[in-house]
C-alpha cells in the first residue's frame, strides 16, 4: 500500500484539517522533479559542487539566536542546502527553514516546497501544543473534583460514625450511606477540618500535573512526555480511589480489552456457510426433479406457505446487510460503537452477525425442504401436520432465543437491541437517541415482514393449515391491519421526529417528520389500490407514491448522507469523504434512486411470469438492499459531520461545584 492511502486511512477525522497536506506536498515534489528531468538535471546529487557554494546564502560566522537543528552527518554549514532554525514568537514555537541555493537555477521551486513543508509541520506542532493544553486545563479541573469528591467521602464517614454512635434501643432506624449522604447535601456545615484532610490525602495529585504544567511546552518532545506522565498519574489515581487498588480492574475500565477473534465462530460460520449452500443445491434439484413449478399445488403452495417462509428470508438479507455495514465501517473507520452507544466489548462484528444470518437461513431452508412435498395424503386428504407446523416452530424458536434471559448468544447485544424496540414501539415516550430512530428506519424497510408475522397469527389460528387453506384475505379485520401493520413502522419514526422538534425546537426534524406522513399516505393508497383494483385508488396511489419518493430521495441525498452540496471541493459530494472512490457516491445515489421507485409494479400491474406473492418479495428485498446502502453513507455522515447532533459532547460533565464565590453566595 502506497504512504498516501495509509496515512489518509490513520486520519482521525475530527482532526482532518490539521494534518499534514501531503498530496499538496507530493505534488511540489513532482514539479521539481519534472522541471529538472526537463533541463537534464539530476534529481538527487551524489555530492554538492564546490562551484555551486558560492551562489549559496552567506548563512554567517557566529550561531543563530536560536540554536539551529543539527545535521545528521554533522558536517560543516557551508556543505548543507538547508539551515533548520526553531524561533520563539507569540508564546509559541515554529521552524523556519532556510534554502542556502536558492540562487541556482530552478532553486525557487525548492525554496516554494520548504515554505509550504514549514508551514505544513507548524501548523500541526501549533494543533499539538494547543491540546496538550487542553489536557493540562482538565487535569487540573479534574484535580480540583478529586479534592471535592474526598472531603465529601470524608464528611459522610464522620457523619456517619456519629450516626453509629447513637443508641439503637432510642431509634429503631439504622441510617444508611445513602441516607447520610443526603443529610449532608441537605445542608449540614462542612468543617474546615475536613477541608484541610482532604488537602493532606489529595494535594499529591495535583501537585505533579501542576508542576508539568509550568514546563516549557515548547518542545514537542517534552509535551509528548507530559502527556504520558498525566496519563500514568491518572491511572493510578483511578486505580487507587474508584477500584480498592485493584490494578487489573480498573485497567479494565479505563482501558477495556479489544474482543478477541474466536476461531470457533469462524469456523462454525463457514460451517453455516456450507451448509446453507448445499441446502440451496438441494431446494434447486428437488424443485427440478419433482417438477414442482408445474404442479397444480402450486398456487397453493405460493398462496399459504410463502409467505410464511418469505419472512425468514427477509431477516437473513437485512443481517447480511448489516454484516456487510459493520466489514465496512471498521474499513473505514467509522465509530461506529461510539455512535450508537454499545458498551465497549460487546458490540457484535460482522463475524458474528454472518454466523448468526448463515445459521437462520439453514434451518428455514432445512424446514422448507422437509416441507416442500405438496401431494396431499389420499386417504385423509389433508398434510402432515407437523410439516406445516415448522414454519411456526421455527419462529416460536428464534422468539425464545431472542428473549433468553440467560447469558448465552450474546445477550448484551440481544437486551440493547430489545430496549431500542421497546423505545421505537413507545415512542414518543422515550428520549429519541441515535440506535432508536436507526432501528425506527430499519422497521420501515421490513413492512413486508411485518405483514408476515400478521398472516403467521390469521394462518394458524383462523386458517386451516392441515389443507394449506385460509380466508385471511376475505376477512376484514385482516384486511384493517394489514394497513395498521404497514403504517406502525413509519408512525414510530414520525412521532420520534415530533418529539425531537419539541425538544429541540429545530425546524428540521419537522420537515422530516412531514416525509413519514407523506410515506404513511403512500403505503395506504397504495394498499387500498392492492385490495380494491379501482381507477381512482390507482390515480391517488400513483400522485402520493411520486410525492413520497421524491421527497425520500431528496432527503436522502443531500440530508442524511451529506451529498449533492454543489461548492463542495468535491463538487457535488461534500467535503469529507472516507471513502476514496468518488464513483462509489455516485453510483450510490443512482442506485438509491432506483431502488426508491421500486413501488411502481404495485400500481403499474405489469405483466410478468412471477406469482404475485414471489413479485411482492423481490421488492421488498429490494428495498432491504437499498437500506443496508443507506446505512453506511448515513453512519458515514454521522461520523464526519455529526448532523444528528448525537455526539455533540466531548466530556461528560463534573458533579462537583468548587466555585468558592458560589458557595459564599449560597
Amino acid at each position: 500500500m502506497k504512504f498516501g492511502k495509509e496515512f489518509s486511512s490513520q486520519m482521525v477525522p475530527e482532526w482532518q484539517a490539521t494534518y499534514m497536506d501531503y498530496s499538496s506536498l507530493k505534488i511540489l515534489l513532482k514539479h521539481i522533479q519534472h522541471w529538472k528531468q526537463k533541463k537534464g538535471q539530476p534529481d538527487t546529487p551524489a555530492l554538492l559542487q564546490r562551484a555551486l557554494t558560492l551562489y549559496r546564502a552567506f548563512s554567517g560566522l557566529l550561531p543563530r539566536q536560536n540554536q539551529r537543528v543539527k545535521s545528521f552527518n554533522d558536517q560543516d554549514t557551508e556543505n548543507q542546502a538547508i539551515l533548520v532554525n526553531s524561533v520563539k514568537g507569540n508564546g509559541s514555537g515554529k521552524y523556519e527553514t532556510t534554502f542556502l541555493i536558492t540562487a541556482e537555477e530552478g532553486g525557487e521551486y525548492e525554496q516554494q516546497f520548504f515554505r509550504r513543508l514549514d508551514n505544513e509541520l507548524n501548523k500541526v506542532g501549533k494543533f499539538y501544543r494547543s491540546r496538550v493544553k487542553e489536557v493540562m486545563e482538565k487535569a487540573q479541573t479534574l484535580s480540583k473534583q478529586m479534592d471535592a469528591f474526598i472531603a465529601f467521602r470524608i464528611k459522610v464517614e464522620k457523619v456517619a460514625a456519629k450516626f453509629d454512635r447513637v443508641d439503637p434501643s432510642s431509634s429503631g432506624i439504622r441510617s444508611s450511606p445513602r441516607m447520610v449522604a443526603m443529610n449532608v447535601f441537605k445542608g449540614e456545615s462542612q468543617s474546615d477540618d475536613s477541608i484541610k484532610d482532604n488537602e493532606k490525602h489529595t494535594n499529591h495529585i495535583s501537585q505533579e500535573i501542576q508542576e508539568e504544567n509550568s514546563k516549557n511546552m515548547m518542545s514537542t518532545g517534552s509535551a509528548s512526555l507530559n502527556v504520558t506522565k498525566l496519563m500514568q498519574r491518572v491511572e493510578a489515581t483511578f486505580i487507587k480511589h474508584f477500584s480498592n487498588s485493584n490494578h487489573s480492574e480498573g485497567m479494565n475500565k479505563l482501558r477495556p480489552k479489544t474482543k478477541k477473534e474466536r476461531h470457533r465462530i469462524s469456523f462454525c460460520t463457514g460451517l453455516f456457510v456450507g451448509c446453507t449452500a448445499a441446502l440451496i443445491l438441494a431446494l434447486v434439484w428437488i424443485i427440478h426433479a419433482r417438477n414442482i413449478l408445474d404442479n397444480k399445488g402450486k398456487a397453493q403452495y405460493m398462496e399459504n406457505m410463502f409467505p410464511l417462509y418469505s419472512l425468514f428470508a427477509f431477516i437473513v438479507l437485512h443481517m447480511l446487510m448489516y454484516a456487510v455495514n459493520i466489514f465496512f465501517w471498521r474499513r473505514y473507520r467509522v465509530n461506529c460503537t461510539f455512535i450508537f452507544g454499545f458498551k465497549q466489548g460487546t458490540e457484535l462484528g460482522y463475524r458474528e452477525v454472518l454466523l448468526m444470518s448463515f445459521g437462520l437461513a439453514a434451518l428455514a431452508l432445512a424446514s422448507v425442504i422437509s416441507n416442500l412435498d405438496m401431494e396431499m395424503n389420499p386417504k385423509t386428504g389433508d398434510y402432515k401436520a407437523l410439516t406445516e407446523l415448522l414454519p411456526l416452530i421455527l419462529v416460536t424458536f428464534v422468539t425464545v432465543i431472542l428473549l433468553f434471559p440467560f447469558n448465552i448468544l450474546y445477550r448484551s447485544s440481544r437486551i440493547f437491541f430489545l430496549t431500542s424496540l421497546f423505545h421505537c414501539i413507545c415512542a414518543p415516550l422515550y428520549k429519541v437517541k441515535f440506535q432508536d430512530f436507526f432501528l425506527a428506519d430499519q422497521l420501515t424497510s421490513q413492512v413486508q415482514a411485518l405483514r408476515s408475522l400478521q398472516f403467521y397469527i390469521c394462518y394458524y389460528g383462523w386458517g386451516d393449515y392441515k389443507r394449506r387453506q385460509n380466508t385471511c384475505k376475505m376477512n376484514n379485520v385482516f384486511n384493517t391491519f394489514y394497513f395498521v401493520v404497514a403504517v406502525v413502522p413509519y408512525l414510530s419514526r414520525l412521532l420520534q421526529c415530533l418529539r425531537l422538534l419539541h425538544e429541540e425546537k429545530d425546524p428540521t426534524q419537522g420537515y422530516n417528520g412531514l416525509k413519514y406522513f407523506l410515506t404513511i399516505v403512500a403505503v395506504c393508497t397504495r394498499t387500498a389500490y392492492s385490495l380494491d383494483k379501482g381507477i381512482g385508488w390507482r390515480m391517488l396511489a400513483w400522485i402520493c407514491s411520486a410525492m413520497a419518493a421524491i421527497y425520500g430521495t431528496y432527503w436522502d441525498l443531500v440530508v442524511d448522507w451529506g451529498l449533492l452540496q454543489r461548492h463542495s471541493k468535491n463538487r457535488w459530494l461534500r467535503d469529507k469523504l472516507l471513502i476514496p472512490y468518488k464513483g462509489v457516491y455516485f453510483g450510490a445515489m443512482v442506485l438509491n434512486v432506483l431502488l426508491r421507485f421500486a413501488w411502481l409494479q404495485t400500481v403499474l400491474n405489469l405483466n410478468v411470469s412471477l406469482h404475485r406473492e414471489a413479485l411482492t418479495a423481490i421488492v421488498a428485498s429490494l428495498e432491504i438492499i437499498r437500506r443496508g446502502i443507506w446505512n453506511f453513507f448515513r453512519l458515514e455522515n454521522e461520523h464526519l459531520n455529526n448532523v444528528g447532533k448525537f455526539r455533540a459532547f466531548k466530556s461528560v460533565p463534573l458533579p462537583f461545584n468548587y466555585d468558592e464565590d458560589e458557595d459564599r453566595s449560597d
